[in-house]
């Protein structure tokens, strides 16, 4: 991956001004220009040299012009980069409709499937989302077991086999820690604990980078890409992250909209990379955490991993593009805004998938002597045997797999078996083990 090029410099402005050119300045000075392009694009100088100019406009002059309109809308951060420069933000009009998008479709209830209500499904639900983000953000962070693998060891309670499964099952506790922890105050030592928990038995877990640890970020063909701030700098820049999240917003100038607040976060862990390794785990999970507190409950069932490991090079570039043209995070914001709208459309499709397969599987039982005698866990369990001949259900994956208590579990797996005899159950050990036959879909039917 490149770096991108840097937009023309303040003395290019300086020259303007000097050379008197009354035309120019009036181009460069009008209202013609806003912070976006003609098609509402937040474009760096990187990509935007390279298209057409508007009429009397170059390059470099449209790049002035489109600067001077950020700048009259743009606002300092708290925070501050290696040479002491603020980062800033804006928030054009595109961006305000994406958080007020955002806010309405995260906040209030889901209207694409009424089952979200049921406190019982909507566990089951919570309990998928976790599992997914546990193993998108472990994978996209070097993880390489397949999903499914990664899923039968969260929901049998099996132990990691490898470091890839370790990466994932500490993302998944990480995930749980943000859930009961939502309405604390934030602290350093809780940002320290949530990284002891993503790296679990690695060196350094939980303690930020020391003397011999100022780590530098490389792309994947060893381009230098990120140098963070010194290790001395940390216990301060971390102590001022707190404060930012924990600060009350007491006028409307002071305000910064809770889905900002949270990329921010998201984006200073990045920039900081207090720690040796896990920092992109720990800035997800921090994203999640100010979100869950915010009031965003919606967020708590979305994957944005998914999202970012689709295209993990636009990831980086949007930490790029802020570095390299004077701090401005809006690029990063524009970023992370695009990846929480398709995560939160992904979710509707899952939730419209998961009732059409309960549709699916409850249109099977119709006929049978079954109709309205299952449960939606064993609705569920059901259409993904009748997916998956011969797999293999227990009773501690069903438990972990809707948060139901073991009883519970047990006596869904029990009725499956020994009373709708669906299931086929064997003794391993002193486990039972429930298998999907082949032939279920005749059993169903002639029931």
């Amino acid at each position: 991956m490149k770096v991108p090029v840097s937009p023309p410099s303040q003395e290019k402005l300086l020259e303007l001004l000097k050379s008197g050119d009354v035309a120019k300045m009036a181009l460069l000075f009008g209202q013609a220009v806003g912070p976006t392009d003609s098609k509402g694009r937040y474009l760096h100088w990187d990509k935007l040299r390279h298209l057409a100019m508007p009429k009397g406009y170059d390059a470099e002059l449209y790049w002035l012009a489109m600067r001077n309109a950020r700048e009259k809308i743009s606002r300092d951060l708290s925070f501050k980069d290696k040479q002491g420069a603020p980062f800033r933000f804006c928030i054009p009009d595109t961006v305000m409709r994406d958080i007020l998008w955002i806010s309405e479709n995260a906040t209030g209830a889901i209207k694409a499937d009424s089952k979200i209500s049921d406190p019982h499904t909507k566990q089951t639900y919570l309990i998928n989302s976790l599992i997914e983000e546990a193993i998108n953000s472990s994978q996209l962070e070097g993880a390489s077991t397949t999903r499914q693998v990664a899923k039968d060891m969260l929901r049998s309670g099996r132990k990691p086999k490898d470091h890839s499964e370790k990466m994932i099952l500490n993302n998944y506790n990480a995930m749980r820690f943000i859930r009961e922890y939502k309405e604390e105050t934030l602290t350093k030592s809780m940002i320290c604990e949530l990284h002891k928990i993503v790296t679990e038995d690695a060196d350094k877990a939980g303690v930020f980078r020391g003397p011999d640890e100022d780590i530098r970020v490389y792309s994947l063909d060893d381009k230098l890409l990120h140098t963070p701030p010194s290790y001395q700098e940390l216990d301060d820049r971390i102590q001022q992250l707190c404060d930012f999240v924990n600060a009350e917003n007491e006028n409307e100038a002071s305000f910064i909209p809770p889905v900002i607040k949270a990329i921010v976060v998201h984006f200073m862990i990045g920039y900081d990379h207090p720690f040796v390794d896990g920092n992109g785990r720990t800035a997800r999970a921090l994203f999640y955490w100010v979100m869950a507190k915010e009031g965003y409950w919606l967020m708590e069932y979305i994957s944005i991993s998914r999202v970012l490991k689709q295209a993990p090079a636009q990831y980086m570039a949007a930490y790029l593009h802020t570095e390299t043209d004077g701090n401005d995070v809006t690029y990063f914001i524009i970023h992370q805004l695009e990846v929480i709208k398709k995560s939160i459309a992904d979710l509707h499709r899952y939730l419209t998938d998961k009732a059409g397969e309960y549709r699916e599987a409850e249109k099977i039982l119709k006929k049978s002597k079954l109709n309205g005698l299952l449960n939606h866990r064993q609705l569920g369990l059901l259409k993904n045997a009748l997916d998956n001949p011969g797999m293999e259900y227990t009773i501690k994956s069903h438990q972990n797999s809707h948060g139901i208590a073991y009883q519970t579990a047990r006596t869904d797996l029990l009725a499956l078996s020994d009373k709708y005899h669906l299931l086929k159950k064997y003794k391993v050990g002193k486990k039972d083990v429930f298998i999907a036959p082949a032939n279920m879909l005749n059993l169903i039917k002639n029931d």
